[in-house]
């Protein structure tokens, strides 16, 4: 069973707790590129891990990411001008640059040296694929960004699509940790014979630990049927999941605060992807980034297309479903009243890896999948959907799947 000091370990990530800690020493996207499209453009909100920033791209496009209330009197650098490679505070006009230094305090006076005695809180950012991610733990600590397959692609092999989930991101996260619910949550009625919908064709799980953090492999098939169907999925450390949706998607889970995350869609297309080609899921979010399909209107269920066309009643589009199943638990689960399955095996895997992480932040120790080498290939996380024959372990056919990353000299 899992224990309440477990849930609140596993769901408290603001500054000073322990895994808002083990966060922070980590890249975590912040915001998509497009939120600050081109040099001097507006400085924008970010919310993540309990904490209030503004994000701005200056002059020269270099990116900052700031606490969003001024040093000198609070006032939100949201209203501030961004000038001449520096963000101005519209309250008395003092300028941070992108590293938090203060260039000027103009109220103070030509002589005053008094800009020298303050430096602004600020994050280093690295942008890629499309988003601008932050490290927000100590400087001396921050480590390379890994160089994952899809750091390497061209924008136009590539999509993405930030929303707002009205829960704990580890709810969001351990819905992608399961495959089970592909059979139900996501059903969409071929015909209205639905033989064996609720218990063909169910997986048998395995999972592994691994330097990057689990993987996760559901295979469906009787050991009487020719071929098996094999789904591996990855829980990259410490908010991502890669999963063999449209081909290949990360998702991550990046906490706003406690009862709230943003989910983040990163697709990997085959084939380049032409202008004006629509951006999956982008058509079922608004501007601020909400779900039309949200709590507040019951996700506009439909009972009649629930009783003749799909599991739900919520349309064919897996947005809303997941929506859904994590948000209507409430913004964090009491994980006390669970019954926990086979089913839920990978779930299971996911919490104990996080929760040995924490344990080895607060001791000290060398953290998973923190990478020292910006360069090292990170060709063994993958995700993987495919028919192989029965009697075959899934491992013989995707030999790249290591537990630990390949050398350079290897890769």
């Amino acid at each position: 069973m899992f224990t309440k000091e477990q849930n609140d370990r596993l769901t408290q990530t603001g500054p000073g707790t322990p895994l808002g800690g083990l966060m922070r020493r980590y890249w975590l996207p912040a915001l998509l590129s497009e939120e600050i499209p081109g040099p001097d453009c507006p400085p924008v909100r970010v919310h993540i891990v309990g904490e209030d920033l503004v994000a701005f791209r200056d002059t020269n496009g270099r990116i900052g990411l700031l606490a969003e209330h001024c040093s000198h009197r609070g006032t939100s650098l949201f209203h501030a001008r961004n000038e001449e490679c520096g963000l101005r505070c519209g309250y008395h006009g003092w300028k941070y640059d992108v590293d938090g230094n203060v260039l000027e305090t103009p109220a103070e006076g030509p002589e005053s040296t008094f800009k020298n005695k303050v430096k602004h809180l600020s994050y280093p950012t690295h942008e890629v694929a499309g988003m601008v991610f932050a490290y927000m733990g100590p400087r001396e600590e921050m480590p390379a960004f890994p160089h994952y397959t899809w750091t390497d692609l061209p924008l136009d092999r590539t999509y993405i699509t930030k929303s707002f989930l009205d829960c704990s991101w580890l709810q969001g996260l351990e819905g992608e940790c399961d495959s089970a619910h592909l059979n139900f949550l996501h059903r969409i009625f071929k015909d209205e014979s639905y033989e064996d919908l609720y218990r063909g064709r169910m997986p048998h799980y395995e999972t592994e630990d691994t330097d990057f953090g689990v993987r996760l492999i559901a295979s469906r098939g009787e050991p009487s049927d020719e071929m098996k169907y094999v789904r591996v999925s990855s829980f990259v450390m410490p908010v991502s999941c890669w999963i063999p949706a449209r081909g290949k998607e990360v998702h991550m889970y990046v906490p706003i605060d406690d009862e709230h995350c943003w989910r983040w869609d990163f697709g990997m297309t085959k084939e380049p992807r032409k202008p004006g080609d629509p951006i999956p899921r982008r058509d079922q979010i608004d501007e601020d980034r909400h779900r039309f399909r949200n709590a507040g209107n019951d996700y506009l269920i439909d009972r009649e297309e629930q009783r003749t066309k799909t599991f739900l009643g919520l349309g064919v589009e897996f947005l809303p479903h997941d929506g859904m199943a994590t948000e209507s638990m409430g913004h964090i689960y009491d994980r006390r009243q669970e019954h926990l399955g086979v089913s839920d095996m990978g779930v299971i895997a996911v919490r104990h890896r996080l929760l040995k992480a924490v344990e080895a932040f607060e001791r000290g120790d060398p953290l998973p999948h923190v990478v020292t080498d910006a360069e090292q290939p990170m060709t063994h996380i993958d995700t993987i959907a495919a028919t192989i024959p029965t009697g075959d372990s899934w491992r013989d056919h995707f030999p790249h799947l290591t537990v630990e990353a390949p050398t350079s000299a290897q890769a």
